[in-house]
Parts: C-alpha cells; structure tokens; sequence
C-alpha cells in the first residue's frame, strides 16, 4: 500500500509539472505575438520574459512566491496573456506578476479575467494612446559598456521600436577592426554569447546584427562627422569613451550634423547626473541637451541610500565598494597615474578612491556632507558589491529593514532598479547579467544593539546593470518611453 501511494504521489506530482510545462509554452507564445505584433512586452515582477525557456519561466514563477508572498500561478499568468493578446492597447510594458496578484485580489468584483483586464488597462487602449517615434542612436566607443548597449539595443527592435542603433564610431575602422570588433560582440568572456546574428558587411563598412544595418565611422574628433550622409537625423549619442567628461568636450558632438542628445555613460562635469528612477524628473529635457548617467557605483547605491533616506532618515554614513577590476588597471605591474592601480589586478585586492560618495549627493541633495566612501579592485573581471554602513534616524530591525526594501523592490518608482534576494547562497557570479542596478543581499542586512546603526549588502553587475540603466535613461530624455504597468 505504501509503495502504491508513494508511485501515486509521483505520478501526480510529475503531471503537475508537465501541465505547468504546457502552461509555459502557451504563455511563451502569447508573449511572442504580444512583443512582435503589438510592441507589448510582458515581464514578470520586472523580469524580462521574451526569449527565456519554458523552464526558465517556471524558475522565475517560483523565485517570485518567495519574494512577494503572493501565489503567482503559472496557469493564471498564461491565462492573462492570453486574455492580453485580444485586447486593443498601446506599445507597453506590463508586469503579469502585479496583474496576476491584482487579480487574485479583485477577482469577486468582476464578471470575468477579460473584464478585469479592461478595467485594470483601460488608460492603455487604443494604438494611438502612445505613439512613438523611434530615435536613432549612435554608440560613440565601443569598448565594454558599449558592446553591451549594442546587444540590448539590438535586442529590443520590433514593431515599435523605440531606440535605434544606426551607428557605431570608433576611431579607426579598418577591414581587421571591422572583423575583430564583430567577434568581441558575437563573445564575450563575462556574458557569454551573444543569441543573435553579427554579420561582417566590408564593403560597405557596416555590422548587420539581426538584420540591422549598424553603419561603421572612423572619426578622430566628434564635430567632424556628418551624420545625415549615413541616414541618421536627430540622433542620441551615446558617449562610452570615458574621454570627453565635462560639458564643453562633450559639446563636441552637438556640433556634428544629425545629432540632437548626447548621454555620457561616466560622471559628468557641468551637467545633470542622473540615476533612473530617482531624480530624472528634475531634467529638463527639452532644453537640456547633455546629461550624464553617472557611475556604476552610484547607480547601484542610491536607489538603497534613497529609500533608506526617506524611510528612516540617514544621519551619517560610510561606503565601502569591492569593485571588480577594470580596463584602467594593468594585467601585470607597470606604470598607472594613480597610486597602487598599476599593480597587477589579476592577482591583488587594490585600495583606491571612489566619487560615489560625493556622486550620490547630486542625486540625493539630503545627503550633502554625510557620506564617506573609498574601493576596494577585487580580482573579479565583473559583479561588485557596496556595503553601506549608516547611522540611522529611526529605530529598527533586521526584519523592518529587510521589509522596507522589499516594498521598494515590488512597489513605487524604483522596481526597476531594486532586486530583492533572499538565497542563503548568493555569490558575485550570481548576480552577473541582473537587470537591476541594485541587488540587496537581505539574509547579510546588520542592525546594531542600539537599533539605529546598521549594515546593507548591495551586489551590482557594474557592467550589465549599469548599461540597463544607461538605456533607461536614453529612452526618457529622447522621449520614447513606453506606456508602463509595474
């Protein structure tokens, strides 16, 4: 009888993951036709969902029960896709995992999923609720970050398409560069391969990456290119060259023809640091040409120390980074301008300064004056960690804490830039490729006896993270942001 019930119990347990299986493989379909059709993309609990596996969704649907203690059924979430598909909506982005937990919550107040979905997305009705005009970009560099933003931009043409990559300059472009600069974006030893077509066009000095023609420049000097000859008007430039960092050089570009915006993938002198989701409502984007996405660091800090700040109050503050090694630092000891950068980074940990304490400050002013911080280069090739020891206002504790930042992750502006982890076992190599600039480590939150000094763990893919970020801040100030249910 035992080995019955136990055979029972497989047998039942084994149907139940294949059902969910086939709920995968319809919702998969239903977010094809949604993303290529319709320029509607559906993520789950702010997780991409086009181009994962049916398993890879079913791992997702179970992380997403453990942060948001709220069952997020499968069957459903494919239900609601479906029921998606039917309706007449704008380009956007909607989060199944809130509509799926909106509806568990409102479902006695409706007819059926189909009224619930009308009520819930009304505002999103109609093609023309949110037209958009796509802006061409053009990627001035193409070293780590670079690549990066070429693949993510690549990624998201469609119908609909908001960012276009039209343009790739570098300051020479021979036949070999044309075929090297190929092969680091088809491979690339920290994000693996990239799931896409690069082809080499010599003749006409182009990459055709997924069908997308990606025209080759060679230029020495921003203001000497014309633009409008490639078929590029009114162009985002997109500074990854770490040169040019204050407003004057940047400037530069202003002066080529056919670009209209120039976004600097570094801290900027002389002009708005912005950290997505934070204060790029203070710009003004309409007179304002030059902006600055900032750091990596700050991008990965604020959104924590801009909760924390507005929940508990910070009086005083230090920022310890454990940065991955970067491209400034030597292989093997040689020569570097600043002090113990030139020693081998493959093999050292490397004290060195940081401006993400004072950086923070032009993103969050309250925090003028209360924040010290300094780096350690770790040998990592990428995947870094911020530890933030504040003095806090209020009293509070490991779980109040923990739960603070866990509404920020699923509620409010920042769900973008907030991921909330709780795996016992998270390592940096865990968090390489997250589309978050924040990854709180909540099983490392300290809280002292005295209840107001405290210590947070925040992981950030410093080049992953980062450029998600950079594209964030590239679709809002060339003002071909989707329509958006979070």
């Amino acid at each position: 009888m035992e080995m019955l019930n136990e055979k029972s119990a497989y047998e039942a347990k084994l149907n139940e993951y294949v059902s969910d299986e086939k709920s995968a493989v319809n919702l998969i379909s239903s977010i094809g036709h949604l993303m290529y059709e319709k320029s509607i993309e559906l993520v789950l609990f702010r997780h991409p969902l086009v181009d994962k596996s049916i398993s890879e969704i079913l791992t997702l649907h179970k992380k997403a029960k453990t942060i948001t203690y709220s069952a997020v059924d499968i069957a459903e979430t494919s239900a609601l896709a479906k029921e998606i598909v039917d309706l007449d909506l704008a380009p956007s982005k909607l989060d199944l995992g809130k509509l799926a937990s909106e509806w568990n919550a409102k479902k006695s107040n409706f007819t059926s999923m189909s009224d619930f979905l009308n009520n819930e997305l009304g505002s999103f009705k109609g093609n023309d609720t949110a037209t958009l005009k796509p802006k061409d970009v053009v990627l001035y560099g193409f070293g780590r970050i670079g690549r990066l933003a070429a693949r993510e931009l690549i990624k998201q043409a469609g119908k609909g398409q908001q960012l276009r990559l039209k343009a790739i300059v570098t300051r020479s472009v021979t036949d070999a560069d044309i075929i090297k600069r190929a092969a680091l974006l088809r491979n690339d030893s920290v994000h693996g391969f990239f799931s896409g077509s690069v082809e080499e066009d010599l003749t006409n000095r182009a990459l055709i990456i997924n069908g997308q023609i990606v025209k080759m420049i060679e230029a020495k000097n921003p203001e000497d290119i014309d633009y409008t000859n490639y078929g590029i008007n009114d162009a985002l430039v997109v500074d990854n060259t770490g040169v040019f960092t204050n407003k004057e050089q940047l400037g530069r570009h202003l002066k080529a023809k056919g670009v209209s915006k120039v976004l600097l993938t570094a801290p900027g002198k002389e002009i708005p640091n912005v950290v997505y989701g934070i204060n790029e409502g203070d710009l003004n984007i309409d007179d304002d040409n030059i902006f600055s996405a900032a750091s990596c660091t700050t991008n990965a800090i604020s959104p924590i120390l801009y909760t924390i700040e507005n929940t508990l109050g910070v009086v005083k503050g230090h920022i310890e980074t454990v940065h991955a090694y970067t491209n400034d630092q030597n292989l093997l000891d040689n020569m570097h301008n600043k002090p113990r950068r030139g020693r081998s980074a493959a093999i050292n940990m490397v004290i060195t300064s940081t401006g993400a304490g004072k950086a923070v400050t032009k993103v969050i002013p309250s925090l003028e004056s209360k924040l010290t911080a300094n780096a350690v280069r770790v040998p990592t090739p990428n995947g870094s960690l911020a530890i933030l020891s504040l003095e806090v206002t209020k009293e509070t504790s490991v779980e109040d804490l923990n739960e603070i930042i866990r509404k920020a992750a699923l509620e409010g502006k920042l769900v973008n830039q907030i991921k909330y982890e709780n795996d016992p076992e998270l390592v940096s190599n865990d968090i390489i490729g997250n589309i978050c600039c924040s990854v709180f480590d909540s099983n490392a939150t300290i809280v002292s006896n005295d209840k107001k000094n405290i210590v947070l763990y925040v992981w950030y893919d410093n080049e992953f993270g980062y450029t998600k970020q950079v594209i964030r801040l590239a679709k809002y100030i060339a003002k071909v942001r989707r329509l958006i249910y979070y």
